[in-house]
Protein backbone atom coordinates (compact mmCIF):
# COMPACT_ATOMS: atom_id res chain seq x y z
CA UNK A 1 0.00 0.00 0.00
CA UNK A 2 1.48 3.66 -1.01
CA UNK A 3 1.29 6.69 1.58
CA UNK A 4 -0.46 9.19 1.53
CA UNK A 5 0.66 12.21 -0.32
CA UNK A 6 -1.13 15.69 -0.91
CA UNK A 7 -0.76 18.06 -3.41
CA UNK A 8 -1.89 21.84 -3.40
CA UNK A 9 -3.68 23.38 -6.65
CA UNK A 10 -2.85 26.97 -6.93
CA UNK A 11 -2.17 29.24 -10.36
CA UNK A 12 -2.68 33.13 -9.53
CA UNK A 13 -2.01 35.26 -6.69
CA UNK A 14 -1.93 39.03 -6.64
CA UNK A 15 1.68 39.89 -6.47
CA UNK A 16 4.87 37.47 -6.82
CA UNK A 17 5.31 37.68 -3.12
CA UNK A 18 1.51 36.35 -2.60
CA UNK A 19 2.44 33.37 -5.13
CA UNK A 20 5.91 32.65 -3.35
CA UNK A 21 4.09 33.28 0.00
CA UNK A 22 1.82 30.07 -0.77
CA UNK A 23 4.44 27.83 -2.08
CA UNK A 24 6.21 28.24 1.56
CA UNK A 25 3.26 27.82 3.01
CA UNK A 26 1.96 24.50 1.16
CA UNK A 27 5.42 23.44 1.77
CA UNK A 28 5.06 24.57 5.86
CA UNK A 29 2.09 22.36 6.29
CA UNK A 30 3.13 19.28 4.88
CA UNK A 31 1.85 19.47 1.51
CA UNK A 32 4.43 17.14 -1.16
CA UNK A 33 3.14 18.80 -4.72
CA UNK A 34 2.49 22.51 -5.48
CA UNK A 35 0.37 21.69 -8.75
CA UNK A 36 -0.05 24.51 -11.20
CA UNK A 37 -3.18 24.44 -14.14
CA UNK A 38 -2.50 25.59 -17.87
CA UNK A 39 -5.46 28.11 -18.32
CA UNK A 40 -5.22 31.53 -19.71
CA UNK A 41 -6.82 32.29 -16.66
CA UNK A 42 -3.84 31.22 -14.50
CA UNK A 43 0.36 31.87 -14.35
CA UNK A 44 2.14 30.13 -17.26
CA UNK A 45 2.59 26.89 -15.21
CA UNK A 46 5.98 26.52 -16.09
CA UNK A 47 6.87 30.35 -15.23
CA UNK A 48 4.70 29.44 -11.99
CA UNK A 49 6.38 26.32 -10.98
CA UNK A 50 10.21 27.77 -11.10
CA UNK A 51 9.40 30.84 -8.77
CA UNK A 52 8.31 28.22 -6.69
CA UNK A 53 10.48 25.83 -6.72
CA UNK A 54 13.18 28.99 -5.73
CA UNK A 55 11.67 29.65 -2.98
CA UNK A 56 11.01 26.32 -1.07
CA UNK A 57 13.40 23.06 -0.60
CA UNK A 58 11.44 19.79 0.22
CA UNK A 59 8.28 20.89 -1.72
CA UNK A 60 8.10 19.04 -5.03
CA UNK A 61 5.98 21.58 -8.22
CA UNK A 62 4.68 19.99 -11.11
CA UNK A 63 2.08 21.25 -14.30
CA UNK A 64 -1.56 20.12 -13.30
CA UNK A 65 -2.15 19.32 -16.60
CA UNK A 66 0.14 20.80 -19.41
CA UNK A 67 -2.34 20.57 -22.31
CA UNK A 68 -0.50 19.01 -25.41
CA UNK A 69 -2.40 21.62 -28.21
CA UNK A 70 -0.41 24.49 -26.03
CA UNK A 71 3.51 23.57 -27.16
CA UNK A 72 4.85 21.40 -29.21
CA UNK A 73 6.53 18.02 -27.64
CA UNK A 74 9.76 19.56 -27.89
CA UNK A 75 9.20 22.56 -26.16
CA UNK A 76 7.40 20.97 -23.25
CA UNK A 77 10.52 18.74 -23.29
CA UNK A 78 13.05 21.35 -22.89
CA UNK A 79 10.73 23.20 -20.08
CA UNK A 80 10.76 19.68 -17.75
CA UNK A 81 14.22 19.14 -18.45
CA UNK A 82 15.05 22.77 -17.26
CA UNK A 83 12.86 22.48 -14.52
CA UNK A 84 14.02 19.44 -13.63
CA UNK A 85 17.38 20.63 -12.98
CA UNK A 86 16.76 24.14 -11.57
CA UNK A 87 14.45 22.52 -8.74
CA UNK A 88 17.30 19.97 -7.88
CA UNK A 89 15.08 16.94 -9.34
CA UNK A 90 11.43 18.17 -7.51
CA UNK A 91 9.70 18.94 -11.08
CA UNK A 92 6.62 16.50 -11.63
CA UNK A 93 5.60 16.67 -15.42
CA UNK A 94 2.09 16.44 -15.63
CA UNK A 95 0.53 15.94 -18.95
CA UNK A 96 -2.99 15.98 -20.67
CA UNK A 97 -4.73 16.52 -24.23
CA UNK A 98 -6.31 19.16 -22.77
CA UNK A 99 -9.87 19.98 -21.09
CA UNK A 100 -13.13 20.91 -23.06
CA UNK A 101 -12.87 24.76 -22.55
CA UNK A 102 -9.10 24.71 -23.89
CA UNK A 103 -10.46 24.79 -27.17
CA UNK A 104 -11.00 28.96 -26.15
CA UNK A 105 -7.31 29.21 -25.15
CA UNK A 106 -5.93 27.57 -28.19
CA UNK A 107 -7.30 29.76 -30.52
CA UNK A 108 -6.85 32.95 -28.49
CA UNK A 109 -3.13 31.49 -28.59
CA UNK A 110 -3.29 31.02 -32.02
CA UNK A 111 -2.18 27.44 -31.62
CA UNK A 112 -4.46 24.40 -33.10
CA UNK A 113 -6.98 22.66 -30.62
CA UNK A 114 -7.01 19.64 -33.02
CA UNK A 115 -9.19 16.23 -32.60
CA UNK A 116 -9.39 14.27 -29.28
CA UNK A 117 -6.84 11.73 -31.29
CA UNK A 118 -4.50 14.23 -32.21
CA UNK A 119 -4.32 16.10 -29.18
CA UNK A 120 -3.28 12.24 -27.43
CA UNK A 121 -0.79 11.50 -29.35
CA UNK A 122 1.05 14.67 -28.96
CA UNK A 123 1.02 13.56 -25.46
CA UNK A 124 2.75 10.12 -26.54
CA UNK A 125 5.12 12.16 -28.78
CA UNK A 126 5.91 14.41 -25.56
CA UNK A 127 6.67 11.11 -23.24
CA UNK A 128 9.03 10.13 -25.97
CA UNK A 129 11.14 12.73 -25.29
CA UNK A 130 10.78 13.40 -21.62
CA UNK A 131 13.59 11.98 -19.78
CA UNK A 132 14.46 11.55 -15.74
CA UNK A 133 10.88 13.96 -15.05
CA UNK A 134 7.95 11.86 -13.28
CA UNK A 135 4.97 11.93 -15.11
CA UNK A 136 1.43 12.28 -13.82
CA UNK A 137 -0.90 11.94 -17.02
CA UNK A 138 -4.36 12.89 -16.66
CA UNK A 139 -7.02 10.64 -18.43
CA UNK A 140 -10.64 9.23 -18.02
CA UNK A 141 -11.33 7.90 -21.87
CA UNK A 142 -10.14 4.52 -22.60
CA UNK A 143 -7.78 5.66 -25.13
CA UNK A 144 -6.24 8.30 -22.48
CA UNK A 145 -6.01 5.49 -19.69
CA UNK A 146 -4.30 2.93 -21.93
CA UNK A 147 -1.21 5.28 -22.41
CA UNK A 148 -1.08 6.61 -19.33
CA UNK A 149 -1.18 2.62 -17.92
CA UNK A 150 1.84 2.19 -20.59
CA UNK A 151 3.91 4.97 -19.73
CA UNK A 152 2.85 7.21 -16.30
CA UNK A 153 3.80 7.05 -12.79
CA UNK A 154 0.75 8.63 -11.80
CA UNK A 155 -2.62 8.81 -13.08
CA UNK A 156 -4.64 11.18 -12.24
CA UNK A 157 -8.68 10.37 -12.82
CA UNK A 158 -10.39 12.71 -14.79
CA UNK A 159 -13.44 13.04 -13.48
CA UNK A 160 -16.06 15.70 -12.40
CA UNK A 161 -15.97 16.80 -8.82
CA UNK A 162 -19.84 15.56 -8.93
CA UNK A 163 -18.66 12.15 -9.71
CA UNK A 164 -20.05 9.43 -7.15
CA UNK A 165 -17.55 6.87 -5.64
CA UNK A 166 -19.39 4.41 -7.76
CA UNK A 167 -18.11 6.30 -10.72
CA UNK A 168 -14.81 6.21 -9.54
CA UNK A 169 -14.73 3.02 -9.08
CA UNK A 170 -16.11 1.89 -12.12
CA UNK A 171 -13.26 4.29 -13.67
CA UNK A 172 -10.16 2.41 -11.85
CA UNK A 173 -11.90 -1.05 -12.80
CA UNK A 174 -11.66 -0.12 -16.17
CA UNK A 175 -7.77 1.16 -15.69
CA UNK A 176 -7.34 -1.84 -14.27
CA UNK A 177 -8.11 -3.68 -16.90
CA UNK A 178 -6.34 -2.03 -19.11
CA UNK A 179 -3.03 -2.02 -17.09
CA UNK A 180 -2.79 -5.59 -16.39
CA UNK A 181 0.06 -6.17 -14.17
CA UNK A 182 0.97 -2.49 -14.37
CA UNK A 183 -1.66 -1.37 -12.20
CA UNK A 184 0.65 -1.92 -8.88
CA UNK A 185 3.00 0.49 -10.48
CA UNK A 186 0.60 3.15 -10.85
CA UNK A 187 -0.17 5.94 -8.04
CA UNK A 188 -3.45 6.77 -8.09
CA UNK A 189 -4.89 10.57 -7.92
CA UNK A 190 -8.22 11.97 -7.45
CA UNK A 191 -8.64 15.73 -7.09
CA UNK A 192 -10.72 17.76 -4.06
CA UNK A 193 -12.47 20.97 -5.51
CA UNK A 194 -13.54 21.60 -1.82
CA UNK A 195 -12.99 20.97 1.61
CA UNK A 196 -16.11 21.34 3.70
CA UNK A 197 -17.57 23.58 1.62
CA UNK A 198 -17.46 24.39 -2.37
CA UNK A 199 -15.96 26.99 -4.67
CA UNK A 200 -18.49 29.67 -6.24
CA UNK A 201 -18.95 27.94 -9.41
CA UNK A 202 -19.84 24.41 -7.65
CA UNK A 203 -23.82 23.62 -6.67
CA UNK A 204 -23.71 21.97 -3.38
CA UNK A 205 -26.09 19.90 -3.96
CA UNK A 206 -24.10 17.95 -6.58
CA UNK A 207 -20.72 17.44 -4.57
CA UNK A 208 -19.53 13.99 -4.92
CA UNK A 209 -15.80 13.12 -4.61
CA UNK A 210 -14.59 16.25 -5.16
CA UNK A 211 -15.88 17.39 -1.67
CA UNK A 212 -14.61 16.56 1.45
CA UNK A 213 -16.79 17.19 4.35
CA UNK A 214 -16.96 16.35 7.85
CA UNK A 215 -14.45 16.61 11.41
CA UNK A 216 -10.98 15.55 10.95
CA UNK A 217 -11.43 12.40 11.95
CA UNK A 218 -14.38 11.91 9.64
CA UNK A 219 -12.28 13.36 7.14
CA UNK A 220 -9.31 10.96 7.37
CA UNK A 221 -11.18 8.06 7.49
CA UNK A 222 -12.53 8.67 4.07
CA UNK A 223 -9.79 9.32 2.33
CA UNK A 224 -8.14 5.82 4.25
CA UNK A 225 -11.06 3.82 3.01
CA UNK A 226 -10.84 5.25 -0.26
CA UNK A 227 -7.09 4.54 -0.54
CA UNK A 228 -8.14 0.68 1.60
CA UNK A 229 -10.94 0.05 -1.57
CA UNK A 230 -9.68 1.61 -4.34
CA UNK A 231 -6.03 2.37 -4.09
CA UNK A 232 -6.07 6.24 -3.93
CA UNK A 233 -3.39 7.25 -2.27
CA UNK A 234 -2.47 10.89 -3.84
CA UNK A 235 -4.94 13.38 -2.95
CA UNK A 236 -4.92 16.92 -4.38
CA UNK A 237 -6.70 20.06 -3.20
CA UNK A 238 -8.05 23.45 -4.66
CA UNK A 239 -5.39 25.88 -3.21
CA UNK A 240 -8.41 27.87 -1.62
CA UNK A 241 -8.80 25.12 0.60
CA UNK A 242 -4.98 24.77 1.97
CA UNK A 243 -5.80 25.54 5.64
CA UNK A 244 -8.89 23.36 5.57
CA UNK A 245 -7.47 20.16 4.47
CA UNK A 246 -4.08 20.89 6.61
CA UNK A 247 -5.11 18.61 9.80
CA UNK A 248 -5.34 15.87 6.98
CA UNK A 249 -2.20 16.31 5.68
CA UNK A 250 -0.53 16.33 9.15
CA UNK A 251 -2.05 13.25 10.19
CA UNK A 252 -1.81 11.30 7.33
CA UNK A 253 0.88 12.20 4.82
CA UNK A 254 3.53 9.77 4.94
CA UNK A 255 1.70 7.06 6.45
Amino acid sequence: MRPFRFGAVGGFAPTGQAWTAFARRTEELGYSTLLVPDTLNTFSPFAATAAAAAVTTRLHVGTYVAASPIRTPATVAWEASTLHRLSDGRFELGLGAGRPMGRVDAEKLGVEFGSAQWRLARVAETLDLVREVPILMAASSPAALRLAAERADTVALALAADATEERLSAKLDELYEIAGDRFGKLELMVNLAGVNGVPAWMDPSTAGIGVLSGSVEQMVDTLERRRDKLGISYVSVNGQYLEQLAPVVERLAGT
